[in-house]
This record gives C-alpha cells, structure tokens and sequence, in this order.
C-alpha cells in the first residue's frame, strides 16, 4: 500500500514523502518537500493526495480530498540556493565542473547531514539530487582529480584579491569517529574532550579574517607541535611563497618548530608559556621588582634552549634582539594588563582553595596544583603559589621579526586575530557538522575533509560579506521559497516576498 507520511526533520520541518510498506518498515518512493508552517504543510500534503490519486491508490485516512482550484505542485528555496551559488562562482570553485560536488557542498552548508541523507536536503531545496552513486563517485573523484589543490588555489586567489595572506594564523583540532578499532590513520590520542574515540588532528590555515586557505590531516596521536611545519611548508611551496608570518598559539611552541620555519625563510609568532617569563624579564623583576603599569609593554630576549643564559640582569636596559647578534635567542614581547592580572588572580585563589582542601583531607583528588608532597603527606607548595601570584597579568610572544620589521603592539595584535581560527574551526564542527566522521577509509576521510573545506570557505565568503552567521542566513532564506502552482492545467510561478533588510544583504553577495 502507498501512503503519505510526515517525518520531523533535523532542521525543525516536516517532510512529507510518499512511501510504500513491506513488511515491517517504510520504503521512501518520493520526497515531496518540507514545509514549515501550516500552511506548506497544507500544501505539500494536498500535492501528495494528487499523486496517490492519480496512481489510483485513493485518499486513505487523509482527511478530506483536494478542493477544485488552484494547486501547489512543486516549492523551491531559490534565493538561498542561488545565494550559495553565487558565492561558489565569485570564489572561482566553478572551475571543478561537477554537479554532485557542489550538491554535496551545498547541502552541507544548508543543513550538514550525511551522504545518503543529502537527497531529501536537496530535494526539500527544489532540486534534484545526484543518485548516491553519483555522489559516491564525486568523493572519489576529490582525490583523483585534486579538488582540494583546486579549491586551496581559487582560496588563495581569493585571499590575495580581497585581502592579506602575508600574515595567516594556525591551528589544530580532533575530529572523531562513530568507529571501535583504530587504523593507520584512526588512532585514539590526546582529545580536548577527553574522548577514547579513534581520531584524526586537522591543522587549519587562515588569513586574518578567518577565511580558510589550506587544511591538512594527520594521524590521531600525532602531537599537534608536529603538524604546524608540513601544513605551512604545504602551503608556502603550493604558492611559491618566501617571508610570510605565521601565527599560532603556545601549542605550537616548541625549539625544533621555530628552527625549521626560519630555516625556510618564514617568519612566527607564537604564544609564549608562562614560566619563560622569570627568565626573559629577570632585569625587570630586579630593577623594578614585581611592579607593571597596565599596559605596559617590554620587548626583549628569550633564549631558545633554557640553559643558555641571554639576558644580563646587571644591564637595567632589556637587549634589542638582533638575529644577526643573537643567534642562540628569539624576540620575546612581553604585556601586561590589570584585566588579566584580576582574572589570573581569581583563578590562582580557587586554585589555592583546592590546594589547601587537599592538604586539610577535606578533598581528594589525584593532582593539585600548588599541593606537594613532603614526608609522605601533602603540603601546600607555597613558593610555586608565590611564584605564579608574582606572574599574573603577563603574556608573552615569540617571534622572529625584528622590531624593526614589526613593532611590538603589532606582534600583540597579530597574536590575538587567532580567534579567527578558532571561529572557523567551531564553524567547521558546529554549522558545518564535520564531526562525528562516519567514513573509514584514508580516501573518503580526506574527501570528506575536502567538501568541509570547501563549504567552510563559502560559509566565510557570505559571513564576511552579509554580516550574518552561516545559521542565520540559512533559518532566513530558506523559508522565502518559489512556489510552482497547477490552476486547472496552466503552470503559475509565485516568487516570495524579499524584506528589504534581506535584500540588502544578498545584493553584497551576488554583485
């Protein structure tokens, strides 16, 4: 028997598909759309009653038959498919010449789902879909004909055009898998979260605005410290580069990283760890003792290797670095801020708090800082405490530029832009769902990787361009749909009414 039943969707919508029972389960013969409120509901379900009338299957527990008149045959998100569309020509993506490539970026922009589930978000979006074996040969199809070397290069040529690659930020994630064993590639290794899944680490490369310009898979237990120079270098020789600025968080810090990127004519700026404070900024602490302005900002020396001595704390004036003087040591910044100080200063108390429950066998927890262990019993480690206290409100960077090429706030203010990584990436496992993974093999998993990619880059392009998240713009084009209406056998089109405001924000997009 074939009937109309209504699923409720990831989105919110109802779909309303026409499916025939065998046995104990619903085989889906047609989707028919999604609608959104009553009135599409309404719609789709007399146009399903249509077609179970015309198959000659009659109206079965559906309420009463169709009212004579006017029909709505067919509904279309054309604005928001065409706006994505838009940003896929004016970002030169149109260059891979295949269809079921774009459907699969598309519908993971729209609303990020998994493959064989992309024909009913296409299908609600007034398309038709790609088979799933069309869309299957599309993703092997990524590697064999280098989509993602297409989609980085058209990236890159974006960037150049409209803004500044001479300095990008990086970063790394974990991506998972729905999966029990590990493999080559799959391997369970540090997670953020804390996860025993099997996972790979994705390293990220942006401009300054946060719009994607080279990505990179790694095995799940490599270190993140090793995946920063095989992405940079990847990148630099893709685009015969020399001199550009890299800039990473304090993860990335480590002696071997910052050899090998001067060593290839780049240039870092990376975050700086704490405790190399005492030792860069001892001439301060002993002319100057513990006292910072806000604000203030003290451009010196650190050494690469901690048991070479650099700094002369005789000397009351820092040392300027010069790379050609020193070449046992990199530049170091170093800020201070009274906001920071508060906010460290909060959390060393609650810190301290721990400790000090510890100590009295009121709390018992394996490892607490500023706890040690002394006769066999936990002390409070009061010279760490006042060690750390003695630290608060200092940040400190690294980099191999000299203050001539780039002042200090600018090395500040380099730094902080890392935010925009950090957005793609919480775009790129949010918005764009890239997480779980449900692939197995090296090929799909890159392929998968690829579209994700290429989605974050349109995701980037409409943000930067209508203001809007990625989320809002779809939540506000997708419900202004083209309608196709049947009126005793002649074909109407009704286009949605546009507000104002939304066609403001889409004229920034497509002109």
């Amino acid at each position: 028997m074939v009937f109309l039943r209504k699923v409720r969707t990831a989105s919110g919508a109802t779909a309303v598909q026409v499916a025939r029972r065998e046995g104990r389960r619903d085989v889906v013969l047609e989707h028919l759309g999604s609608a959104r409120t009553e009135a599409e509901l309404a719609a789709l379900m007399q146009v399903g009653r249509r077609k179970l009338v015309h198959e000659g299957q009659g109206v079965l527990d559906l309420g009463p038959g169709p009212a004579p008149g006017p029909v709505v045959v067919g509904q279309a998100s054309r604005l928001l498919t065409d706006t994505i569309g838009a940003a896929w020509r004016t970002l030169g993506f149109d260059k891979i010449a295949d269809e079921a490539f774009f459907q699969l970026v598309l519908a993971r922009v729209v609303e990020p789902t998994s493959m064989s589930d992309a024909a009913r978000v296409l299908s609600d979006l007034g398309l038709v879909p790609a088979h799933r074996n069309t869309f299957t040969a599309a993703l092997r199809r990524c590697g064999q004909r280098g989509y993602r070397d297409q989609v980085a290069a058209a990236c890159f040529e974006h960037s150049v055009t409209s803004g500044d690659v001479s300095l990008c930020l990086y970063d790394v994630t974990t991506l998972y898998f729905e999966a029990e064993k590990e493999d080559a590639l799959r391997k369970v290794g540090y997670s953020k979260e804390r996860r025993v899944d099997p996972q790979v680490v994705v390293g990220l490369l942006v401009d300054r605005d946060g719009f994607p310009l080279e990505i990179g898979c790694f095995a799940g237990d490599k270190a993140e410290t090793l995946t920063i120079v095989p992405i940079v270098k990847q990148f630099a020789a893709r685009h015969d580069l020399a001199h550009m600025v890299v800039v990473a968080d304090a993860g990335m810090l480590s002696k071997t990283n910052l050899d090998q990127l001067a060593a290839e004519d780049l240039f870092f700026i990376v975050g700086s760890r704490l405790t190399k404070a005492p030792t860069d900024l001892a001439s301060h602490f002993r002319w100057h003792g513990d006292a910072f302005t806000d604000g203030q900002v003290i451009d010196t020396i650190t050494p690469k290797d901690r048991r070479v001595q650099q700094n002369d704390p005789t000397l009351r004036a820092e040392p300027v670095w010069d790379p050609d003087q020193h070449h046992a040591s990199w530049r170091a910044v170093w800020a201070y801020s009274q906001k920071r100080a508060a906010r460290d200063n909060k959390t060393l108390t609650v810190q301290e708090d721990r400790a000090r429950q510890v100590v009295a066998g009121t709390k018992k927890t394996k490892t607490t800082r500023f706890v040690k262990n002394t006769d066999g019993r936990p002390t409070l480690d009061t010279t760490s405490l006042a060690r750390a206290r003695r630290l608060v409100g200092l940040k400190g960077y690294v980099t191999n530029l000299p203050a001539t090429a780039m002042p200090a706030t600018e090395v500040i203010t380099s730094y902080h832009d890392l935010w925009h990584v950090e957005q793609s990436f919480r775009m790129s496992k949010t918005d764009l769902a890239a997480r779980p993974m449900f692939v197995h093999t090296h090929d799909a998993i890159e392929a998968h990787l690829t579209v994700v990619f290429t989605a974050l880059a349109i995701a980037r392009h409409l943000q930067n361009h209508t203001g809007w998240s990625i989320k809002k713009l779809v939540q506000t084009l997708r419900p202004l749909r083209e309608v196709t209406i049947d009126n005793n056998g002649q074909t109407l089109t009704a286009q949605p009414k546009i507000p104002d405001h939304v066609r403001e924000a889409i004229a920034r997009v497509t002109h």
